[in-house]
């Protein structure tokens, strides 16, 4: 297992951590399920799933912890509260994260995938739409994508909306959708079986979602597994090593 490296936190004293797992390849910010670690990755499996492409030196994994617990888990803060405090995480990506990549990649990156499964699928889709400029891919598996979704409460406003893919996308216009058309592009995978309907709305959530990539002409493909096809481990080892080759 590739070793931890603690990266600090802006704004705080806290740090969260970063594990690469390749030499070489295109960069791939990996994020955990809901509250998860940087180590889940390898832990479940998934690196085991596309090894070959790590030894092929084709892809370097950069996994990451998550900040849910303190944001978007955190239920007994208001919906409104929970988006302000994600945007801790997210500066969290772009100052420390980022330039983490391109020291240990030997410069800047342009090129970088996106992936994560559950709501680490919302945190992939989320920063590609932000940071197309330097992540222009990502690969969402069993995703729900809707904060206003997630037990809400309180007042929704500003910071829920900018959280938000589904309602910022369907905002977009003039030279900000523009760029989102030429600059990003979205994978969503779904199945149709146990735990993604209920309790997670993965299902019925990346189906909306990419009806609003659909209506604003921004590039992305929907894959839709079967009945067999649940919220775990096992199909998501499965979907990612279907997918990832063709894009590393």
């Amino acid at each position: 297992m590739g070793a931890r490296v603690e990266l600090a936190v802006p704004g705080s004293d806290a740090t969260l951590g970063v594990i690469r797992h390749g030499h070489y390849g295109r960069p791939v910010i990996v994020f955990p399920s809901e509250a998860g670690r940087a180590e889940d990755f390898a832990n479940n499996g998934m690196l085991g799933a596309v090894q070959d492409l790590v030894d092929a030196g084709r892809v370097s994994f950069f996994c990451v912890d998550s900040l849910d617990k303190f944001s978007w888990s955190a239920y007994d803060q208001p919906t409104e509260e929970r988006a302000r405090r994600h945007r801790v995480y997210h500066s969290w990506l772009e100052q420390s994260v980022l330039p983490h990549i391109a020291w240990e990649m030997g410069g800047w990156q342009s090129n970088i995938i996106t992936f994560g499964v559950s709501l680490g699928a919302f945190h992939a889709a989320h920063f590609t739409l932000q940071r197309a400029d330097v992540a222009p891919l990502a690969i969402s598996l069993s995703g729900s994508y809707d904060p206003t979704s997630w037990r809400p409460w309180g007042e929704i406003g500003e910071a829920t909306y900018f959280a938000n893919p589904p309602a910022y996308v369907a905002g977009a216009e003039g030279d900000h959708l523009e760029w989102l058309r030429s600059h990003a592009n979205l994978l969503l995978v779904v199945g149709e079986g146990p735990f993604e309907w209920e309790p997670t709305k993965s299902y019925p959530s990346t189906l909306a979602f990419a009806e609003v990539l659909q209506s604003k002409g921004i590039p992305h493909q929907l894959d839709v597994w079967g009945h067999d096809s649940a919220h775990d481990w096992p199909w998501w080892r499965k979907q990612f090593a279907h997918h990832l080759p063709r894009f590393v």
